[in-house]
């Protein structure tokens, strides 16, 4: 008996998965994690970068095969996966699976949409699909995760994991809907390890193209299962081979444990991070804290001084360069700084704490925000870093103008399986994001039809409201 490379591990782990047989809380949470997308996609069509990449999509032509949100008709599959996956990935606000520091189903969830809805299948072979390329996207990005180092070598090495993975948990599938088997699903993985790729330096000094970066994803994997389909192949060491993704990426620093360990027994789906908050989520627990403190009585002017701690490898992200952090040029850029996180929370905000209407250009340059940003600074503290990256941890400490002294430590995230978000307030985030364009009827029988995939003959049905 031949033994099986990784990729061929994950190929057989996709091709055993049925609906039937797939684990009832993990088909739950897919379900949740489809409604949270679109929901996404839809709040996401508002921004020039979407406005933009909606005319580029179009302007490619071809066959109508899948509904993309915001378009005016379909596109073929893999331009809708793009489509889709940038919408879903613009307001940082898609889930998040830790350690990894991964945002899974920004990427899968569009694929096996798109997949799915031209290969005529099943809601519930689409909910499998998207469950199998969550798994292994996760799976993936646990290999690059350094227990020792307590982080992801790939954020380390400013890669982006979520497009790294995403495209390749995104193959899968669109391979699994497309009925390729096992061997297919694993061509697939292997082909759109040559497409699949992100930097993360936006996250500190500007730009808006990591909004693209899920989308991007979601086309390689849609592509890839397409040219597998058609006959191509791609290598069966992919994963370990010496000039394989991990080598190329990480310098073959990897756990292909992290892999293969449990896979088809434990899953790692039901335990991704909800985003409560349209921000980084390195933010979340500042915001918390900073919630908890108004809630006691703290008012934004009785604030002397401010002092966000969180764990080190975090600061880059949300705290340096200080300046810029404290002046965010856009609603864009003051989802990445903890200053501003800070500050609005204490101001008062929207939706589940804060909203979308709390990251707008126009909010990020509020006078009683800027006020209070300057006297915001953000640290690292290593005992945050003991539960680092496991959760996102923070402690706010003020100092008020009459001299106290007030503080609060949040070491568990909010959205998380320490402290999950409920349905009701997963659909009151699903109904704040789709009403922005739809109104209160149309977004609620969206909400149904999504929470009644599984029984659905076809995609194309469900999604018919979103497309244009």
């Amino acid at each position: 008996m031949r033994e099986l490379t990784l990729v061929q591990q994950l190929g057989e782990f996709a091709g055993a998965q049925t609906p039937g047989t797939l684990p009832d809380d993990v088909a739950a949470s897919t379900r949740q994690r489809v409604l949270d997308v679109i929901g996404l996609c839809l709040a996401a069509t508002r921004l020039p970068t979407s406005q933009a990449m909606l005319d580029y999509a179009l302007a490619q032509g071809g066959a109508e095969q899948a509904a993309a949100v915001g378009a005016k008709r379909r596109l073929p599959a893999p331009q809708a996966a793009f489509v889709n996956g940038v919408l879903a990935h613009s307001l940082d606000y898609d889930d998040t699976h830790l350690p990894s520091i991964l945002h899974p189903s920004a990427s899968i969830v569009p694929a096996a949409l798109a997949a799915g809805e031209a290969a005529g299948v099943s809601g519930a072979e689409v909910i499998t699909a998207a469950a199998v390329g969550i798994e292994i996207c996760v799976r993936l990005g646990m290999a690059g995760y350094d227990r020792e180092a307590a982080n992801s070598r790939f954020f380390e090495r400013g890669q982006h994991a979520t497009s790294i993975c995403g495209g390749l948990g995104a193959a899968a599938a669109a391979a699994y809907v497309y009925g390729l088997g096992a061997d297919g699903v694993a061509n697939a993985i292997g082909v759109a390890a040559s497409m699949s790729s992100g930097i993360l330096e936006a996250n500190r000094t500007g730009g808006t193209v990591k909004r693209l970066h899920c989308g991007w994803a979601a086309h390689a994997g849609v592509t890839a299962a397409d040219l597998v389909a058609r006959g191509f192949t791609g290598p069966p060491t992919v994963l370990e081979g010496r000039f394989g993704l991990y080598q190329a990426w990480l310098s073959g620093e990897f756990d292909p444990d992290e892999i293969t360990r449990g896979i088809g027994e434990e899953w790692s789906v039901p335990g991704i991070f909800f985003k409560p908050y349209p921000a980084n989520h390195f933010t979340h627990a500042g915001i918390d804290a900073a919630r908890r403190m108004r809630d006691a009585g703290l008012r934004p002017e009785d604030v002397d001084h401010a002092l966000l701690e969180v764990a080190p490898p975090t600061v880059r992200t949300i705290g340096e360069p200080i300046e810029a952090k404290r002046r965010p040029v856009s609603g864009y850029q003051a989802q990445f700084s903890g200053p501003y996180t800070v500050a609005a929370a204490l101001v008062g905000g929207g939706g589940l704490g804060l909203a979308l209407e709390d990251f707008t250009d126009e909010a990020a340059s509020r006078p009683d925000v800027l006020a209070l940003m300057d006297r915001i600074d953000v640290a690292g503290d290593e005992d945050l870093l003991r539960i680092y990256p496991n959760q996102f941890p923070a402690r706010l400490t003020v100092r008020t103008r009459d001299g106290s002294v007030l503080g609060e430590e949040v070491l568990v995230n909010r959205g998380g399986p320490g402290d999950p978000l409920t349905d009701d307030e997963l659909a009151t985030k699903f109904r704040d994001n789709a009403t922005t364009v739809l109104d209160e009827v149309a977004a609620k029988d969206l909400e149904v039809r999504i929470r009644d995939l599984g029984s659905a003959p076809d995609v194309g049905s469900v999604l018919a409201p979103v497309c244009g």
